[in-house]
């Protein structure tokens, strides 16, 4: 048997406007995607630290985390610097959780606008 390891799992997504319901849609899809490619469950997650762009500032991202049920994991926000040519309205995410993978065996998850930021990540 596996002793599971802790690695952190990286994401991003865009949202089409500010608004709660863009935001809480486009983080529990991303959340949901992060979960079922690595077999993961929100009793798995350790901590999650989400970044949000300059231009997103109608809600907390961690706020669609906690709605989704991940109540008892340790969630941070935080806002990224104004870098010129940055991808607008994104949302990233840092989740560290207990794992029987390999490093190697993760799925990084960008979705919509975000997919360009990883474009070396397979699929």
């Amino acid at each position: 048997m596996t002793t599971p390891s802790v690695w952190g799992i990286r994401g991003a997504t865009t949202v089409e406007s500010d608004d709660p319901e863009s935001i809480d849609a486009a983080v529990i899809e991303m959340l949901d995607e992060i979960l079922a490619s690595n077999g993961i469950t929100s009793e798995d997650c350790i901590s999650i630290l989400f970044t949000a762009t300059h231009d997103l500032v109608s809600t907390f991202p961690a706020t669609a985390a906690r709605h989704a049920g991940f109540g008892d994991v340790p969630l941070i926000c935080a806002q990224e610097i104004p870098v010129p040519g940055a991808t607008p309205r994104c949302i990233r995410v840092l989740v560290h959780a207990h794992t029987d993978r390999a490093r190697s065996a993760l799925h990084h998850v960008y979705l919509r606008g975000a997919k360009g930021l990883r474009d070396d990540l397979p699929g």
